[in-house]
């Protein structure tokens, strides 16, 4: 495949000699004063220009120097989204060291585990996040010192302020700038920046290492295949526990220069876009479900001539966005139609939600449903899936503007090597891939000839385009024999907005069946335009009119699917299913295994 490694040759040497650090280094020399991080506040945005960023980073790095914290040690984060996350991660670099992000929807379990796995010396938490830590510290031994961002912390010499761990950092940082300095550039490309963990769908969370040389090369290979501008704004509201956002919103805004504003909150997520309206948007299936969601639910509200235009507009945006597909062409008659749709009304709701100068949507780490898909295609909005693992630095393969299938997770990133195995297995080779699990030297994640098991069944094209069917261990098989992708049956299911959460079991079985949630967000809304009274959603789930209504919803999926794969009996249950109640993981995938324990009995009584 020589122009493959061509292409890696040519990114590798881009790359050479280039670490995190060097690169915040040369961001922050040539744009000195552009936007760095803006945190909201009340009335607007606190913000930090690169070179206070930069600043602030090697104060960091000297109090982590005088807290202990040596090259190769670890250091443990755990805080929601906020210019402080990103200051203590690259911190812990410059001082040698390398920063794991703990996902806050972890047990204390969960976390003691992390913590002792990756061996960390410091943690810095939130003050919201501190009683995951208190009960757990007895089992951390090398943990010796808890910095808590607000608050007042606990009167323990192991615990100490931010605004005292800033002082001390700032002290020691004009004591003996030469320290630091020489920390920070003996750092090596081959050095881990990074331990993520996988969010744990079966088992005990593995560590994933990534090195300078991983997140470097992904962070350029990203660039290449969104070509997004530089000094672009953007929105950070996934965790950084996620390899996804940690990429997108950590990394790769030191190479573009990119102005980062934090949303502390999922609930303001809808006004943050208004207000920043980013040049790029990352979510997960289920953000873009829930605003796919509340969207039909505005329209559904407005006068039915209305209605109609929206509908008609969106008709010619849908149309605009498949012709648009890679082998195929938007014809002059596509072209005119959706241009005079765009200006009447597509753009404006585009402006209105925040996506106006937008151009780069995508989406990962599940299936995007077709229908929320295709209905922002209908606003002229291209959300295109990406698809990657942490295992792999995020995404190794993926569509763009210029180039996409839609159903397709896309092609190769530059200098990334994939192919099918004999089973159906994607495997993917390259410069991406982590050297394997942290303390777990015979797990099992290549083959003998370096290829990374990615656990997904899928294909390609003759185009090079990957789809994928499902997870290699997840596939249903029927008694009669047939293999059956549960996911692909969900995203039929969840199709309906009223649906929040679906999943189908059927392993081993004569038939599907399902067991469903409501929207928490949309089902409430719903009822009320319909004058039903409840109180709460477990009331709402048992109504006789909600009950119609999913039903309906699930003959409508079953009408798509092959006859195999429809879903003879399903049970609406009274609950939403969240991280915290752990049917989810804190990245919303299914725990299908805590799933089918959790409602064995229910799922027996659908096959009675």
């Amino acid at each position: 495949m020589p122009g493959v490694l061509e292409e890696r040759a040519a990114i590798e040497s881009e790359i050479a000699g280039l670490t995190i650090c060097a690169q915040l280094r040369r961001t922050a020399a040539e744009h000195p004063d552009a936007p760095a991080y803006s945190d909201p506040v009340e009335g607007g945005w606190r913000t930090l220009s690169y070179t206070e960023a930069r600043r602030r980073v090697l104060e960091i790095a000297a109090a982590y120097a005088a807290l202990g914290v040596g090259p190769g040690d670890a250091v443990a984060l755990m805080m929601v989204n906020r210019s402080e996350h990103v200051l203590a991660d690259l911190g812990a670099v410059h001082a040698g060291a390398f920063a794991c992000s703990v996902y806050s929807t972890f047990t204390a379990d969960q976390v003691a585990y992390i913590a002792r796995d990756v061996e960390a010396r410091v943690a810095v938490v939130g003050s919201a996040e501190l009683a995951r830590w208190e009960p757990i510290l007895s089992r951390l031994p090398l943990l010796e010192k808890v910095v808590v961002l607000d608050g007042t912390p606990p009167r323990d010499d192991r615990f100490l302020s931010w605004d005292d761990f800033l002082a001390l950092g700032a002290a020691r940082l004009a004591a003996d700038p030469e320290a630091v300095e020489a920390r920070w550039r003996a750092v090596r490309p081959g050095d881990v920046a990074t331990v993520l963990y996988t969010s744990g769908t079966t088992g005990d969370p593995k560590g994933v290492p990534l090195t300078h040389a991983n997140l470097a090369y992904e962070a350029v290979a990203t660039d290449r295949m969104t070509n997004l501008p530089s000094l672009g704004a953007q929105i950070s509201y996934l965790t950084y526990a996620h390899i996804a956002e940690r990429v997108l919103s950590l990394y790769l805004p030191l190479f573009k220069v990119s102005h980062v504003h934090f949303c502390t909150d999922l609930a303001n997520l809808a006004p943050t876009l208004a207000q920043v309206r980013p040049v790029m948007f990352f979510g997960v299936p289920r953000v873009w479900e829930k605003m796919a969601a509340r969207l039909q639910a505005l329209l559904a509200t407005q006068p039915e001539e209305r209605q109609e235009q929206v509908r008609a507009a969106m008709a010619a945006g849908l149309a605009y966005v498949e012709a648009g597909q890679y082998g195929s062409s938007v014809t002059p008659e596509i072209q005119a139609a959706y241009d005079r749709a765009d200006a009447a009304l597509l753009s404006s709701i585009r402006s209105l939600i925040g996506f106006d100068r937008a151009n780069w949507l995508a989406t990962a780490a599940a299936p995007l449903p077709a229908e929320v898909q295709r209905f922002f295609a209908g606003l002229g909005m291209k959300v295109i899936d990406v698809y990657g693992m942490t295992e792999t630095t995020g995404a190794f393969t993926a569509n763009t503007p210029a180039a996409y299938k839609l159903g397709s997770v896309g092609r190769a990133e530059p200098g990334v090597e994939v192919r099918i195995a004999e089973d159906g297995e994607i495997l993917t080779r390259g410069p991406l891939n982590t050297g394997g699990y942290l303390n777990r030297p015979g797990e099992g994640l290549f083959d003998a000839d370096g290829w990374l098991r990615t656990g997904d069944v899928g294909s390609i094209d003759a185009d090079g385009f990957v789809r994928i069917v499902d997870r290699k261990k997840e596939l249903i098989i029927t008694a009669g024999g047939e293999n059956i992708s549960p996911a692909n049956i969900e995203n039929t299911l969840k199709a309906h907005p009223l649906i929040g959460q679906a999943l189908a079991y059927g392993d081993r079985r004569p038939y599907p069946v399902a067991i469903l949630t409501l929207d928490a967000e949309v089902a409430p809304g719903w009822a009320r335009a319909r004058g039903i009274e409840f109180d709460d959603l477990a009331e709402l789930a048992g109504h006789p009119d909600v009950l119609k209504a999913v039903e309906t919803a699930v003959d409508t999926a079953n009408a798509k699917l092959a006859r195999v794969q429809q879903v003879k009996r399903w049970r609406l249950l009274p609950v939403e299913w969240t991280p915290e109640t752990e049917e989810l993981t804190p990245s919303l995938k299914l725990k299908r295994r805590v799933i089918h324990a959790k409602y064995a009995d229910l799922i027996a009584t659908l096959y009675e």
